[in-house]
């Protein structure tokens, strides 16, 4: 997919960080986009931004109030919107959560609800608008994160279900070659989101001090380099040297990556 002019966009989490600057670069580029998130009002703030964005008159721009661990929601909501527009050419999956903290601090009830929204959440989107899909082909990204690569300090919940999205996306992937389907797994480090300043809350001194180790990155700048990886056809897009260090050297040296964040812990409750 070399061009986003005319294509029909949907992104899940487009409200607000990496969905919504997603949306803006999609507008930019000629799309039409339409976003889901569960608060209304900030999600037709959203919409009159993406739109103003856009200086073809012949786009749409819609909204739908949408809490994607609803799987029957999911489906009668997307329904909709594929009536009224489409199926989508492209597939934008940014709904999540983290909650940091130790293991002995998260609850069954927090563990569970990671799941499903990180998991969950990406599963019931890409259920609802798989049929149509399967019939014109496009492109499905899903949004896991750096630590869908590594076990991180604190992240023992959110590492499960970002673990969780890259395996289903590789498997998606060899099943939606025969239908014209390309699927990216999106693996952004730590990203200036309103998502992160909530994580801030509650992380742990030593997960803090792993987060200091890498570059933090904008919303602009992941945006660009997922359309970037859907133009080349990337299944892993990750964005940033940083991120794509750390994954290098967990893929080769575990070893140095394990020794570099135990330095970064240690360092933190000295």
């Amino acid at each position: 997919m070399k061009d986003f002019a005319g294509k029909n966009v949907f992104i899940a989490g487009g409200s607000a960080g990496i969905g919504l600057a997603c949306a803006r670069l999609f507008s930019q580029q000629g799309a039409s986009v339409h976003l889901f998130a569960r608060d209304k009002a900030r999600l037709l703030t959203a919409r009159d931004e993406v739109s103003a964005c856009c200086a073809d008159s012949s786009r749409c721009f819609d909204c739908a109030p949408l809490d994607v661990t609803d799987a029957a929601r999911v489906k009668a909501v997307m329904g909709k919107m594929v009536e009224k527009h489409g199926p989508p050419d492209i597939l934008v999956n940014c709904a999540g959560q983290a909650r940091p903290r130790r293991f002995d601090e998260i609850s069954p009830e927090q563990a569970m609800h990671t799941m499903t929204v990180n998991f969950a959440g990406t599963w019931n989107t890409v259920s609802a608008l798989w049929p149509g899909m399967k019939k014109r082909g496009g492109w499905i990204v899903n949004t896991s994160s750096v630590a869908g690569f590594m076990g991180i300090f604190g992240y023992t919940d959110y590492c499960a279900s970002k673990f969780a999205v890259i395996g289903f996306s590789e498997a998606l992937k060899s099943e939606g070659e025969a239908f014209g389907i390309g699927v990216s797994v999106l693996c952004p480090p730590d990203t200036d989101t309103p998502g992160l300043a909530e994580e801030n809350l509650t992380k742990p001194p030593e997960t803090r001090a792993i987060s200091s180790t890498a570059k933090l990155m904008t919303a602009d700048e992941v945006a660009s380099a997922l359309l970037a990886g859907i133009k080349k056809g990337r299944l892993y897009i990750i964005p940033g040297f940083d991120g794509k260090l750390a994954v290098a050297v967990k893929r080769h040296a575990p070893w140095l990556l394990e020794a570099i964040m135990r330095h970064a812990m240690k360092k933190a409750v000295q």
